[in-house]
């Protein structure tokens, strides 16, 4: 199946305004080494999609850099490959634009020329490894005008996302705004396949009717209508909605068998950018236990079912637990840490003692000194 992508990097953006205050959702670390963004990219290029399309809103200065051209993933190619499209609109209010559908309406120049048949859109603000050919195969046997990616909710946190009933063959018969979470619930993931002309048309009636809302305008309002089928994703699923998730999901890492399910799949790889670092540097009195270590560390004190980016270093008789430290966070001697997530270049003088907990990490915004 000829097929294109459209990932959605801003939306979400309040969700988790702390770490997106300076940076869109889709470059948001997570893991050691990732991006959100990474996720939702390496499900594309695993489907054999060459052409990729990413919409930005504001603050997508690291997100460029991270993406570049493209060709950690194999996007770097003279026809097709990624792009990046900046803010734009025909009106004011639509300049940083808020929606998926006043995003769509952006690029529709973009969606005009495309030659594949079919769009595949997602939302970029959780981590999953949804089998995209399998879905795409689903939505060619059904012949189905848009196909929704749903799971059956597990404390999840997907309250605003479309909800909805299907009938013995997925077909949608019922759908609704998720507002309360109900065992066993249909909830979609914000991931999409829909026919290129068909997008084209909604879009544009879209612009005449002046509507804003691609779930309620565009999916609710027309399932009675046209062939919207469901697609179950039973895989590794962590929605990135809060400050609280985000560290569960980051530290549930620790368990082998979620890097397992997530990072050793035989036909579906996550990449990220290649940063080339020097290996991990362990001091002579160093200790490190359950615990995520990307490259380029230096540790001389204790580390703790903790995570650390690339570039951290860790001094003489500090002790960090239940910790998130991003990239080139450096930490002084005698230091104590406790579930305390630290942004990017973050210094921790000596002897700082900082605490959190599971609930409310302690959190330290991106450049600062303590």
């Amino acid at each position: 199946m000829n097929a294109f992508g459209v990932i959605f990097s801003h939306i979400q953006n309040e969700n988790i305004d702390a770490l997106a205050r300076k940076r869109t959702v889709a470059s948001v670390p997570f893991g050691g080494r990732y991006r959100l963004i990474d996720f939702a990219l390496s499900n594309i290029v695993s489907a054999d999609i060459v052409n990729v399309g990413v919409i930005a809103q504001k603050n997508y200065q690291s997100l460029m850099d991270h993406v570049g051209s493209g060709k950690d993933w194999d996007l770097s190619r003279r026809n097709g490959g990624l792009l990046v499209f900046p803010p734009f609109g025909n009106y004011k209010s639509d300049f940083l634009y808020g929606n998926r559908l006043s995003s769509l309406k952006s690029i529709i120049g973009y969606l005009t020329k495309v030659k594949e048949d079919v769009a595949v859109l997602m939302d970029c603000d959780s981590v999953n490894t949804v089998d995209l050919t399998d879905a795409m195969e689903q939505h060619l046997a059904t012949n189905a005008d848009i196909t929704m990616v749903y799971v059956k909710d597990k404390n999840y946190d997907l309250i605003d996302h479309l909800q909805f009933e299907t009938d013995e063959n997925n077909r949608i018969t019922n759908a609704t705004i998720y507002k309360e979470e109900k065992e066993g619930s249909k909830v979609g993931i914000n991931i999409w396949i829909i026919n290129r002309r068909l997008l084209l048309s909604l879009i544009d009636d879209a612009i005449q009717y002046n509507q804003e809302s691609f779930e309620q305008d565009i999916i609710m309002k027309n399932y009675k209508t046209l062939k919207v089928y469901g697609y179950e994703y039973n895989g590794i699923y962590m929605h990135i909605s809060s400050m609280e998730n985000y560290f569960k999901n980051n530290m549930s890492l620790l368990d082998y068998n979620v890097r397992k399910s997530l990072f050793q799949q035989d036909n579906h790889r996550i990449y990220t950018k290649v940063r080339d670092s020097t290996p991990t540097r362990y001091g002579m009195d160093a200790k490190v236990e359950n615990s995520f270590i990307a490259d380029g560390c230096e540790i001389e004190g204790k580390v703790v079912n903790s995570i650390l980016f690339r570039g951290v270093k860790v001094g003489k008789g500090t002790v960090i637990k239940n910790s998130i430290l991003m990239q080139d966070t450096i930490i002084g001697n005698n230091v104590k840490l406790n579930c305390v997530i630290t942004d990017k270049n973050v210094t921790i003088r000596d002897r700082n003692d900082l605490a959190g907990c599971e609930k409310l990490p302690y959190y330290l915004s991106k450049n600062t000194m303590v």
